[in-house]
């Protein structure tokens, strides 16, 4: 399939507002942290512990709603986990304590996990091979805005409401999503006409292929290497290198410029040269620009103006590993496309969390821990990748 189905008119936009809701709900309220902290009478740490409990109920949800997609649908299961979504919103809503914040925000991530999986699921139901990772690419390309702007909208917010005033927007968009979606998005699943198959049997047909988990492998130590210099960034621009706070925010923009540059590049030469080898090629480039960082951080007083463009390449080129990488793990799944959707995600999210808590062990402030880890990231996913397609595949998917 070369082009988008016409009777799914804006189907890349709906799919990119329904990823876009994850980063939304992650970085619209982080500006109202000290306003929730006042309100809710906590210390600002409990407000942040709202952070890793909407990440773990997100990689629940994922876990959960991929094989419940498979057997039921995506409309079914976007549906269950936007209805979710929107309750966990609404208990934010009217929560008067953290306590009850705490467990609004796990059912809001519990229920986003299980809707935002079958982006990519319909992806697969629709489009093979360069077609499927050109579609990732449009769809990441579109979806990329929100982490940009979320914080600024939030901000905006503040200045006319209160931090409840951006759970409220929240709210109006994920209904307003489900609507969208209930009204113009048709069944894509494939029909199966062959006895179900268990969540658990799904995850094993997957982590037993290994083609599809060396590609598995590939995305998620990419997003290990990507959380690493989100985690890292701030301290390293600012405190190290004296960067300004309305600097700041403009050198890291740029990341996000050149990973959609890189993005629309994909887009247009995926049919020239196969998703894997636009796969490969992006990471064997991160890994030469991390070593070459890591010798001129040993070897010279590295600065600031050779710091940022490299981290731009290097984050840029994330736009050709994931994509791609995406595309070709669920290549070899038509009825378990959802299921393999939420393996790498959750993996991708586990790996990002740990590479972030790692950074934060070993940060001392300089570059080299923040360089180090993506650099190894990078790496460990090239040798899974090599490793894992090495020897002759035995299982059926092939």
């Amino acid at each position: 399939m070369t082009s988008l189905p016409r009777s799914i008119p804006g189907l890349l936009w709906m799919l990119a507002g329904l990823t876009a809701l994850a980063p939304l709900a992650i970085d619209a309220y982080l500006p109202a942290f000290p306003n929730m902290a006042a309100d809710l009478e906590v210390s600002v740490q409990h407000i942040e512990l709202t952070v890793s409990l909407f990440l773990a109920g997100f990689a629940f949800g994922q876990l959960s709603g991929g094989p419940f997609s498979d057997h039921y649908g995506r409309r079914t299961a976007i549906s269950t986990g936007l209805v979710l979504f929107i309750l966990g919103t609404l208990g934010i809503l009217i929560s008067p304590q953290i306590e009850t914040v705490w467990i609004a925000r796990f059912i809001q991530a519990f229920g986003g996990g299980i809707s935002v999986v079958n982006s990519a699921a319909i992806v697969r139901d629709l489009f093979r091979g360069a077609d499927s990772a050109r579609a990732m690419s449009k769809i990441a390309a579109i979806m990329m805005v929100a982490p940009m702007l979320a914080p600024v909208l939030g901000s905006l917010l503040l200045h006319i409401s209160n931090w409840r005033g951006i759970f409220l927007v929240l709210l109006v968009y994920s209904i307003t999503l489900l609507l969208t979606l209930r009204l113009k998005l048709p069944e894509t699943r494939q029909q199966q006409d062959f006895p179900a198959i268990s969540p658990l049997r799904r995850y094993l047909q997957i982590i037993r292929h290994r083609r599809a988990l060396g590609f598995l492998a590939s995305v998620a130590f990419s997003y290990a290497a990507m959380f690493a210099f989100i985690t890292g960034a701030a301290g390293v621009y600012m405190e190290h290198f004296d960067a300004s706070a309305s600097i700041f925010p403009l050198l890291f923009g740029a990341n996000v410029v050149i990973l959609l540059i890189c993005n629309q590049v994909n887009i247009r030469i995926v049919h020239r040269y196969t998703p894997q080898r636009m796969m490969a090629i992006a990471q064997w480039t991160q890994w030469i620009i991390g070593c070459t960082l890591l010798a001129m951080i040993g070897l010279i007083e590295l600065q600031l103006w050779q710091l940022v463009p490299a981290m731009m390449l290097f984050i840029g080129l994330q736009g050709f590993v994931i994509s791609n990488g995406m595309a070709s793990t669920m290549e070899f799944f038509p009825q378990s496309a959802a299921t393999a959707t939420a393996l790498v995600g959750a993996s991708g999210f586990a790996l990002g969390g740990l590479s972030g808590a790692l950074l934060g062990l070993l940060g001392d402030g300089t570059p080299m821990p923040m360089v180090a880890i993506m650099t190894l990231s990078v790496f460990t996913g090239i040798l899974l990748r090599i490793i894992l397609h090495r020897k002759p595949l035995s299982t059926p998917a092939d």
